[in-house]
């Protein structure tokens, strides 16, 4: 989405900064992982299928994504070192164009469970309202992944329909004014900068 192709969200844990074209590689190593294949529910791509998708990321519309760099990391690493996951936001819903649907992963394991995924979900979330005009979300969780479930219910997602047959859930988000005060309240430490990349 081009809208989001100069900007970085600053967090206190999560640094969040666009799909670019350097970030790739080391994000087709994580999808080469079958673990997190099944609870992304993505199929395996080949690399150049890769740098296709970082480009329609870019281009398309209907699609925002970040990657999320760890803040305490980027001390000391590269950008690309730091990278250990990514937030994405689809509006795709033709019936309903401020629909949004959720996507966050932690790719790198011993980084989950510390409050980054969830602080960059809320991040995504944020930058939907104020920035995208989006009024109600959803997020498709795996029916085994409990600890996905239970972070987007903590937030507000209620759960709404599920399919046995893609063992996946269904949750929903409507954005109330009391909500987006919890949001705003949860979100104190989020800053909008002009990306400088860190890689380079």
């Amino acid at each position: 989405m081009k809208v989001n192709e100069n900007i970085s969200l600053w967090g206190s844990r999560v640094i969040l900064v666009p799909y670019k074209i350097y970030h790739v590689v080391k994000y087709h190593q994580w999808m080469k992982d079958q673990k997190l294949q099944e609870l992304t529910a993505s199929e395996p791509l080949t690399l150049e299928q890769e740098y296709e998708m970082q480009q329609s990321w870019l281009e398309d519309d209907d699609k925002c994504t970040f990657i999320v760099l760890d803040k305490k990391d980027m001390e000391q690493k590269s950008e690309v070192d730091s990278m250990i996951g990514d937030v994405n936001l689809f509006l795709n819903n033709p019936e309903n164009l401020k629909q949004g649907e959720v996507e966050i992963m932690i790719a790198e394991e011993h980084k989950r469970g510390q409050g980054k995924g969830k602080e960059a979900l809320l991040f995504m979330l944020r930058y939907g309202v104020e920035q995208l005009q989006v009024t109600s979300f959803i997020a498709k969780v795996k029916m085994k992944n409990l600890p996905s479930k239970n972070m987007f219910e903590k937030i507000g997602f209620k759960e709404v329909s599920q399919s046995d047959i893609f063992e996946e859930l269904t949750l929903q988000l409507v954005v109330t004014e009391e909500w987006f005060l919890w949001l705003l309240s949860q979100t104190n430490c989020y800053h909008i900068h002009v990306y400088n990349p860190l890689y380079e």
